[in-house]
């Protein structure tokens, strides 16, 4: 289980552009994106590439991290069977706990436009940050259940 990729966005409702890290910060969220202090339920998001694959089958091949505008893209790890409460451990400092399990796909949304779908509501998660720091690509991810 590992981080694959980080990204951060000026602005809300677009795709996010990979980093070399993002910080996260105290009850927060991710420091310099558009979201941060926006919603203490959904301050960092969270996406498997599992899940992006799903929709890379659907037709929809030239998906990459970010382009679902979640925060922290991982690998190895079903987040959305994760239970509430659970805590994430993200490279060697940074902790996040999920506090919601999908969301409510806007109607501007460009991948459900092109695709008729989207994977976001069902699969992305959000996480509280319970414990500030740096976060990387290739970065492990502990799971300490609720």
């Amino acid at each position: 289980m590992k981080v694959l990729a980080v990204s951060i966005s000026a602005q809300k409702g677009v795709k996010k552009i990979n980093q070399p890290q993002i910080k996260v910060l105290l009850e927060q969220g991710v420091e310099n994106d558009a979201h941060i202090g926006a919603e203490p339920l959904r301050q960092v998001s969270l996406l498997a590439q599992e899940s992006i694959d799903i929709m890379k089958n659907q037709g929809l091949p030239g998906l990459l991290p970010g382009d679902f505008a979640e925060n922290i893209t991982t690998e190895g790890l079903e987040l959305h069977t994760l239970p509430l409460g659970t805590r994430l451990r993200l490279g060697p400092e940074a902790v996040l706990v999920v506090s919601q399990i999908g969301k409510t796909c806007h109607h501007g949304c460009a991948i459900k436009q092109t695709a008729g779908s989207c994977i976001m509501p069902t699969h992305g998660i959000f996480g509280r940050v319970e414990t500030p720091g740096l976060i990387r690509p290739g970065d492990s991810i502990a799971v300490e259940r609720a």
